[in-house]
C-alpha cells in the first residue's frame, strides 16, 4: 500500500484544518496567560451553530458568520469566569466542554425533533475550500501579529508578567479578554468547517476529541504558529492514515478497526505525555491577576 498519495496528502490538509484554527485560536488565549482547554466546547458550539443556521438561510456564509458568533459568545463565559472572577481556568474551560455536549443536542431537539443530529444540508449549499486557505494563511499572519506588532508584544507581555505588564500601562484585563474571544471566533470556525465542509450535517459530539487533539498540538508546537501547523498536519496525517488503514489485512487478519480508529488519539497521549514537560509554557499561563491598589 502506499502511503503518501494525492488523496493521502489532500486528507491530510483537510484533516488538519479544523485542529489548526482551533489550535490558533488558543495561542492567542494561551499567550495571554488563560488557559483554553475550552477548544472543544468551543468547536461544538460553532459546528452546531453553522448547521443549523445554513439549514434555515440557505447560505453557509451567513451559516459561518453565525459560528464564529456563537465561538465567540461561548468563550466570552469562559472570558468572564477565568478574568472577571478568577475561577480555575481548567475548571470553567471543563465545565464549558461539559455543557457544549448537551445543549446541541438539547437545541437540536427543540428545533429539529432529533437529538442526535440536525437534517441534511444540500450538496450546493456547502462551504467550499475558503476555511482550508483560511486557516494556513492565518499561520504567518499569526506569527506577524505575535511578534511584530504592538499588539502582540503585549498580548506576550501579558502572558509571560502580566504585573510588568500592567506597570508599563498595558490593560491586562482587556487584552485577555481580547484574546480569549478571539480563539472562540477561530475555534468556532473550526467547528463550522466541520459541519458544513467536512461534512453536510451536525452530529452529538462530532468533534470526536478535536479540540483535545489541537491544544496537544498547541503543546507539541510550543506556542509558535509554524511549530503548530506542523504539529496538526502530523495528527491531520494520522487520521487520515487511520481512514486509510481500515479495511486493511495483516496477513490472513483484517486489523480490527477499534485499533485502526484510536492511532490519532494514542499519538495524543504519546505527545502531551513526552514533551509537556519539556515545552516552555507562558509563565503566567492559567494565574488569574488582580491588579494592586
Amino acid at each position: 500500500m502506499e502511503i503518501f498519495n494525492i488523496a493521502i496528502i489532500s486528507s491530510t490538509i483537510r484533516l488538519a484544518t479544523p485542529l489548526l484554527l482551533a489550535a490558533l485560536g488558543g495561542m492567542f488565549s494561551e499567550r495571554a496567560g488563560v488557559i483554553n482547554i475550552a477548544l472543544e466546547g468551543l468547536m461544538l458550539a460553532g459546528a452546531f451553530t453553522a448547521a443549523a443556521i445554513t439549514h434555515y438561510s440557505g447560505s453557509p456564509w451567513v451559516g459561518l458568520l453565525s459560528a464564529i458568533l456563537a465561538g465567540v459568545a461561548v468563550a466570552s463565559i469562559h472570558a468572564v469566569a477565568s478574568i472577571r472572577f478568577r475561577a480555575d481556568q481548567v475548571v470553567s474551560g471543563t465545565a464549558i466542554n461539559i455543557l457544549m455536549l448537551g445543549v446541541p443536542a438539547l437545541l437540536s431537539g427543540a428545533f429539529f425533533l432529533s437529538s442526535g443530529s440536525t437534517p441534511q444540508i444540500p450538496k450546493e449549499d456547502l462551504i467550499p475550500w475558503t476555511p482550508v486557505v483560511l486557516a494556513f494563511a492565518l499561520v504567518p499572519v499569526t506569527w506577524y501579529v505575535l511578534f511584530r506588532t504592538p499588539f502582540g508584544l503585549r498580548l506576550r507581555a501579558v502572558g509571560e508578567n502580566p504585573g510588568a505588564a500592567d506597570a508599563a500601562g498595558v490593560s491586562v484585563t482587556r487584552m485577555r479578554y481580547a484574546a480569549v474571544l478571539l480563539s472562540g471566533a477561530l475555534a468556532g470556525i473550526g467547528g463550522a468547517y466541520l459541519s458544513i465542509g467536512q461534512s453536510s450535517l451536525f452530529t452529538r459530539n462530532m468533534t470526536s476529541g478535536r479540540g483535545f487533539i489541537a491544544l496537544a498540538a498547541l503543546i507539541f508546537g510550543k506556542w509558535r504558529p509554524v511549530q503548530t501547523m506542523l504539529a496538526c498536519l502530523l495528527f491531520g496525517f494520522t487520521e487520515a492514515l487511520a481512514i486509510q488503514l481500515q479495511g486493511v489485512k495483516f496477513g490472513e487478519e483484517e486489523i480490527p478497526n477499534q485499533f485502526i480508529q484510536i492511532i490519532p488519539y494514542l499519538l495524543t497521549i504519546i505527545v502531551l505525555a513526552g514533551f509537556i514537560g519539556r515545552a516552555r509554557a507562558p509563565r503566567a499561563l492559567g494565574l488569574a491577576y488582580q491588579k494592586e491598589r
